[in-house]
């Protein structure tokens, strides 16, 4: 990404996030923007427009604003929740930053990120579940329960994908940013009105709550290298000065959990799936380079020194369990 690009999207992350008075000079827009997604989401519940479903429940994890809000841990856990159950669950997602088509790819830990994305390489990875990206999701997610036998899907994202018919809607909002300035694009980062909120089956915030949401944290794990096998506690980087590298929705959320483990960061922010050169991250001191697992699925291959990332592991309450378990029951009754 140029540098004029980044400064663009750092000025849209500003008038989005940080007050801009002047900006509701632009509502309409927004109001506009809201009018055209509510007309959409009618057409498709009311059947106007096709909704295509695949047999089997469907659990769809998404957000409402654009960027990431911390998606794919949650998936992971509902993943491994649901094996734990008894279920068989697939995975399906859009891919985005890959090349996938209309025909479904099935994802495998090994596959290049640049062609099925790189969340999907992390969730097949690390789920253990049969993982299938395709801009139709529809198409993989039938090929999961055709081919692989899973019996509930999880869609990564698609919230706004409504061709995918869905059982359960569960979105997730950042808790440090919240819903930004309230607007709908382009002059806020809200993809449909805050209404939508109303109409999903849970609203999992990844930091503090608000009301009738439940609480996603984050639990680090030991650092791995990029390079090798090696691991290392997070306790023993206390008081080390790294370079912070993050490419993700909201890297401040990264930084901010390693300053809490003590680590003394000079940070490098790089826009949301940024594809990385090896010069972009080379710092020429002797200071060790952490990312977040995210950018470390397309880092492998650039043969960077002393490099390691960080994964997480999302933990979720007691409340967010027992709605997910009536939620289950009601599709099976």
């Amino acid at each position: 990404m140029t540098a004029a690009a980044r400064r663009l999207h750092a000025s849209l992350q500003r008038l989005w996030y940080q007050p801009q008075p002047w900006l509701w000079l632009l509502a309409p827009l927004g109001w506009f923007y809201q009018l055209i997604m509510l007309l959409r989401e009618w057409l498709y519940r009311s059947g106007v427009l096709p909704v295509q479903r695949v047999g089997v429940p469907v659990i769809v994890v998404g957000n409402i604003t654009v960027g990431g809000t911390g998606k794919t841990p949650l998936v992971l856990w509902l993943a491994d929740y649901l094996q734990r159950q008894g279920y068989r669950p697939g995975i399906v997602s859009r891919g985005y930053g890959g090349t996938a088509t209309d025909e479904p790819q099935q994802v495998r830990a090994d596959s290049d990120p640049a062609q099925v994305g790189d969340e999907p390489v992390i969730l097949a990875r690390r789920s253990g579940c049969p993982v299938a990206v395709c801009r139709q999701r529809y198409f993989a997610a039938r090929g999961l329960v055709e081919h692989n036998g899973c019996d509930i899907i999880i869609s990564d994202d698609g919230l706004q994908h409504l061709a995918l018919g869905r059982d359960i809607e569960i979105a997730v909002i950042d808790g440090q940013r919240r819903l930004g300035n309230g607007l709908c694009l382009p002059v806020g980062p809200l993809r449909e009105g805050r209404g939508r909120l109303r109409r999903v089956a849970a609203v999992v915030t990844s930091g503090k709550a608000g009301r009738g949401e439940h609480s996603m944290s984050y639990q680090p794990q030991p650092l791995q290298s990029l390079n090798d096998e090696r691991r290392q506690a997070l306790d023993a980087w206390r008081d080390r000065t790294v370079h912070a590298v993050a490419g993700v929705g909201n890297p401040g959320r990264f930084f901010s959990l390693l300053r809490r483990q003590g680590l003394r960061l000079i940070t490098h922010e790089f826009p949301d799936h940024h594809v990385y050169s090896h010069a972009e991250l080379q710092f020429n001191d002797e200071y060790p380079l952490v990312m977040t697992e995210k950018d470390a699925i397309k880092c492998t291959g650039l043969a960077l020194r002393n490099a390691w990332y960080l994964p997480i592991i999302a933990a979720l309450p007691k409340t967010f369990e027992y709605r997910l378990n009536h939620l289950l029951q009601a599709l099976a009754d």
